[in-house]
């Protein structure tokens, strides 16, 4: 994530102001606007196969997922603005205004790891995801390998949990759905043959 210009201080409302009338995307933290990284076949993959997998188990459910990376979540605690992979929101999704292209009340998040972006999902996003009071899980997909990690809310903390081999399967949102590895990396060629 690099900043889109020399930092200069913009506030969240001059954000969306701008951000909503450009074509390219950009997270913002701490008033900076951060452009958005390209993304890799793999990183495509996952993303779309993720979904589809989450959508399925999920549609008659009051859950609800959103993975075109064009619906921004905003983390108020800190007036910062992400474009997850996938966003699942359950019960009625909550919007900063009418425009509806920024949601309020994540319940799931999930981002697909890449070279460029990994510590930064891993850390300082997820800094800012924790605050969210809706957010219930976070799941980072590595697309180097098969690894899985589901970070799951369990107040006070956010409890780990690792998935390593094509055969395991993630519980996602207690009793209301899985995620099968194998599912995941389906269309994913490693360099070290897995």
């Amino acid at each position: 994530m690099a900043p889109i210009a020399a930092p200069t201080y913009l506030t969240p409302e001059a954000y969306l102001e701008l951000e909503r009338k450009t074509i390219t995307k950009n997270e913002y933290v701490n008033g900076e606007p951060l452009a958005m990284a390209g993304a890799s076949f793999a990183h495509n993959f996952i993303t779309f196969d993720t979904a589809i997998q989450l959508n399925n188990q999920l549609m008659d459910t009051e859950c609800q997922v959103a993975s075109t990376g064009d619906l921004r979540v905003k983390v108020a605690e800190t007036e910062s603005y992400f474009y997850p992979d996938i966003v699942v929101v359950c019960g009625d999704p909550r919007a900063e205004d009418n425009v509806f292209d920024t949601l309020l009340n994540p319940t799931l998040i999930v981002e697909v790891l890449s070279a460029s972006t990994e510590m930064y999902d891993r850390d300082e996003k997820f800094t800012h995801y924790r605050q969210i009071d809706s957010l219930q899980e976070y799941i980072l997909i590595s697309q180097d390998k098969v690894q899985v990690l589901r970070y799951r809310r369990h107040e006070p903390e956010w409890i780990p949990t690792e998935f390593r081999t094509l055969t395991d399967v993630a519980p996602l949102l207690p009793n209301q759905c899985e995620l099968p590895l194998q599912h995941v990396y389906r269309r994913v060629k490693f360099d070290n043959g897995n």
